[in-house]
């Protein structure tokens, strides 16, 4: 009997020390996680928000990129002198409504990763610290029709440096990619930034 309650007070004792070390763990590193759904979730903006908040950094890996709004929040990051770096997927070179095009004529190094038969990723890695990723693709579509989700986890040095280090693989198997091979939806004028260069 005393064995059993000895277990016991040992079983809880171990339990109460597993919660406090992971209560200090969380407020020491006071991790921030929010989570959005679509459509009509909040996603693009969250995203849009994230890239506003950014400092020194934003790295992007999208397999579909159609949504203005977020090709304008890099391109407002990259005017404000933040390092804003984008690989797409190899079907971004072809892809009627990409921001491809407006992203690279802007200054922002754009690259295609044609390694896989699909580079699926969604994954944004701010200043080092913060991930954005999830299902939802930075397109319209994914913010007005498809069921989606979108998290957004901030405060994570250790998260953002796996993705990092990821990125950083994909990066080294792509290629720079070619302004004007594109079909931007807006042909060749983007209403936020004036008139594009559609080379032949």
């Amino acid at each position: 009997m005393r064995l059993m309650r000895r277990s016991s007070l040992l079983k809880r004792a171990l339990l109460s020390a597993f919660l406090y070390i992971t209560c200090v763990h969380a407020q020491t590193n006071n991790i921030y996680i929010r989570v959005y759904f679509s459509p009509h979730g909040g996603c693009t903006e969250a995203v849009v928000r994230a890239v506003h908040e950014a400092k020194k950094q934003v790295l992007v890996e999208a397999y579909s990129f159609t949504s203005e709004p977020i090709a304008v929040a890099l391109i407002d990051a990259e005017k404000r002198g933040v390092d804003v770096e984008v690989i797409l997927d190899k079907s971004q070179e072809q892809a009627r409504g990409t921001e491809a095009d407006l992203i690279s004529q802007s200054g922002i190094p754009t690259y295609i990763d044609s390694a896989y038969r699909i580079a699926h990723d969604k994954v944004m890695i701010i200043d080092g610290t913060r991930v954005i990723t999830g299902s939802f693709n930075f397109t319209k579509s994914a913010e007005d029709f498809n069921a989606e989700n979108l998290i957004v986890i901030s405060n994570d040095p250790p998260l953002a440096d796996q993705y990092t280090a990821s990125w950083r693989q994909h990066l080294a198997q792509s290629h720079p990619f070619h302004p004007g091979r594109s079909h931007h939806k807006n042909g060749s004028h983007s209403r936020y930034y004036g008139p594009m260069t559609i080379e032949g």
